[in-house]
């Protein structure tokens, strides 16, 4: 499910949640519950921004920097030929990446128009062979019956999932002994979009990530269900079937990627800052914060 939440990222996607851009909505909910008219409502908007999801709104610049931290995490850890399952696949960039490199990936995604671009996207690569899909969402994993090496969620799709000690004890299930996770989710502490909306006195939108329920981010007219989380409260609800191998930030120093025009008028000065996201993301405390963290977990 990956922006101001120009939110481009897949329904259950991979690119990205960012936060509300200007003009969007963001509206708490005190149940913390995520039912289905509003994972509807999460499909509705993947949906409507399918076509054009490889553009600006969910593969711009910031965007396609953050995406390779998990590319390489993931062929750091398995070797190549092995099977993977891509939860949020959105339009497909992670799954054909994967399986250009050597594994076999069954995509998933809630919008049936994004499962729909990946199909179109590993047939244009000539990867059907190493591509399968499925219309599926992270609640549905229990309609699956496979075995994987490894299971990968890139730029948020998480964020949007109901219940994460549900999807824990699914990927349990799913992953062969062994087996890796290794997802991108969207942080509660950005200290850029802290900065940001402070300085403009907009001191709600600058807490939005501090919400503990579900929080509600328009995009394109419509309404994704998302939640932030902390690594380590994150890790939580899949201690009881996984290890932490450990996790990083993304997008510390960098801007997150709904402020893509700062980016691309400070070129040089982004190029320092993604330097130092490279090299300090990784360390104790820093690796708390950023627009995204990335965290490896290993089956017991």
């Amino acid at each position: 499910m990956n922006g101001e939440h120009e939110l481009g990222q897949r329904t259950l996607e991979t690119a990205m949640l960012p936060a509300p851009a200007p003009g969007m909505t963001s509206r708490r909910d005190a149940s913390g519950s995520l039912d289905e008219v509003r994972l509807l409502d999460t499909q509705r908007a993947f949906d409507s921004v399918a076509a054009d999801y490889d553009g600006p709104r969910g593969n711009n610049e910031l965007i396609q920097r953050m995406r390779p931290a998990l590319w390489g995490a993931v062929c750091r850890e398995l070797p190549a030929g092995g099977r993977l399952l891509d939860l949020g696949c959105g339009t497909g960039l992670d799954a054909v990446e994967f399986a250009q490199r050597g594994y076999q990936v069954v995509a998933t995604d809630w919008s049936p128009r994004m499962v729909a671009r990946t199909q179109l996207r590993a047939a244009a690569a000539g990867m059907e062979g190493r591509v399968a899909t499925a219309h599926l969402g992270i609640q549905q994993l229990d309609r699956l019956d496979d075995a994987f090496d490894g299971i990968y969620s890139n730029l948020g799709p998480l964020n949007c999932a109901p219940d994460l000690h549900v999807v824990a004890a699914e990927c349990a299930r799913l992953l062969r002994p062994g087996g890796r996770l290794a997802f991108s989710v969207i942080g509660r502490i950005c200290p850029w979009e802290l900065v940001h909306y402070s300085r403009r006195g907009r001191w709600r939108r600058a807490g939005v990530r501090a919400a503990r329920g579900v929080t509600a981010v328009g995009m394109n007219h419509h309404t994704i269900w998302t939640r932030y989380y902390l690594p380590r409260e994150f890790y939580r609800a899949f201690a009881g079937h996984f290890v932490l191998a450990g996790y990083r930030a993304l997008g510390l120093f960098l801007p997150p990627p709904y402020l893509v025009d700062y980016y691309r008028r400070h070129p040089r000065r982004c190029g320092f800052l993604g330097r130092l996201d490279d090299r300090l993301g990784a360390l104790p405390l820093l690796r708390d914060m950023g627009d995204h963290f990335l965290i490896v977990m290993r089956r017991r």
